[in-house]
């Protein structure tokens, strides 16, 4: 499977124009506007994205942090894209594809912005440009998947906006009942189900 996806692997251009964002992998001179904006959002943050915050403490985190992001970009383990608004140049937040690379392989996608940028539309539109992105990275990606807390309507509203869809809740066998999941809920789009636009 390996060999088979390496030869449908493509690699979509980057960065990503929208009608007002720019999405790019980070560069090395992002690190101070990465750990301002986790470090002023660690609380409202914490919850959803728990590795990311416990990840970056202080700017050297995010130095590294960063580095790690590109080694997974040229690995294909997971591709990160900082939000940033074009007019501006002002960092937004970030959204992220993790690919599972199995049959049927798919990307699970997560996104955050700072507090002071949701409420305007940039989560929508940076999650249509990674839609679009996710697909084109392989013809064999059939899914993306998107996970988002029951408590957190709004994040749970783009991802319908961007045609996924609620998935059914998993009976769960009964040893593991205790462990609460039914504050996360799962949202994912097929490929047949998206237009996905020509490079």
């Amino acid at each position: 499977m390996a060999d088979l996806l390496a030869s449908r692997f493509v690699s979509p251009a980057v960065p990503l124009s929208t009608a007002r964002l720019l999405l790019r992998p980070y560069h090395p001179s992002d690190a101070p506007a990465f750990f301002a904006l986790l470090d002023a959002n660690r609380l409202r943050l914490q919850p959803a994205f728990p590795a990311r915050v416990a990840a970056v403490r202080t700017q050297a985190d995010a130095e590294r942090v960063l580095d790690t992001f590109r080694h997974d970009w040229r690995t294909r383990r997971l591709y990160v894209l900082g939000i940033w608004e074009e007019a501006t140049g002002r960092y937004l937040g970030d959204i992220s594809l993790k690919p599972n690379w199995t049959d049927p392989v798919t990307l699970e996608i997560g996104y955050y912005l700072a507090a002071d940028a949701e409420g305007q539309g940039y989560a929508r539109e940076a999650l249509h440009a990674a839609v679009q992105f996710g697909f084109r990275l392989s013809s064999d990606v059939a899914r993306q998947l998107i996970r988002c807390r029951a408590d957190n309507p709004r994040s749970c509203a783009v991802a319908e906006a961007a045609g996924f869809q609620l998935l059914p809740a998993r009976p769960r066998a009964w040893p593991l009942r205790a462990f609460r999941t039914d504050d996360i809920l799962y949202f994912s789009l097929k490929r047949e189900d998206a237009a996905v636009q020509p490079a």
